[in-house]
């Protein structure tokens, strides 16, 4: 039986680099000629679905995939290091694939949001980053004080989003702001 491999989380806000890291480290592991496969959710397609692209532009090659079989499907099993983006947005069986392919001695790299827009756990995250080898938690900065940021507000037509709002909002700077604790907040008909 090979050595198990590693699993990373990169996690934080939205535009606190987590989409950067998750390349660098795909990048550095291509340098040393691994053999990579990237993925990414087909819900976000705010503009590539055959690229992980950052806010500023910096990309990478990805396959965007409706779920975890789809994307368990898609492995081969030649590859050394696979990187997840938008890790939030896929469903429960992400969980064991990711603990499957460590043990098989493959490298994970997984980035996603671990708070919604209303600073709650999201998704399958808290479990992801209570068995990552290495968590990476970038912070932001807050758009409006200019503080270190952890959190990500939704804005929708110019206020706070409400909390009983859809949890999944596809969208970039027109809909969201990284905010620190003090600046973060739910619209008025929203509760904390």
């Amino acid at each position: 039986m090979s050595e198990p491999g590693t699993f990373t989380v990169i996690t934080g806000s939205m535009f606190s680099g987590k989409s950067e890291e998750l390349i660098r480290l795909i990048r550095r592991s291509l340098y040393a000629k691994k053999k990579v496969q990237v993925f990414k959710s087909a819900l976000d397609d705010r503009w590539d679905t055959t690229s992980v692209i950052t806010h500023t532009g910096v990309q990478l090659e990805a396959v965007a995939v409706k779920n975890t079989e789809e994307l368990r499907k898609l492995l081969k099993p030649d590859t050394h290091i696979i990187g997840i983006e938008e890790v939030q947005f896929f469903d429960e069986k992400i969980v064991p694939l990711c603990e499957e392919l460590v043990q098989k001695g493959k490298s994970v790299i997984a980035a996603g949001l671990d708070q919604d827009f209303r600073a709650k756990p999201f998704g399958v995250m808290p479990i992801l980053l209570a068995l990552a080898d290495e968590v990476i938690k970038l912070r932001a900065i807050c758009m409006k004080c200019g503080k270190v940021a952890s959190r990500t507000q939704r804005i929708i037509n110019g206020r706070a989003a409400k909390w009983d709002d859809p949890i999944i909002l596809i969208g970039a700077a027109e809909t969201y702001e990284a905010r620190c604790r003090k600046c973060h907040e739910i619209g008025v008909h929203g509760r904390k």
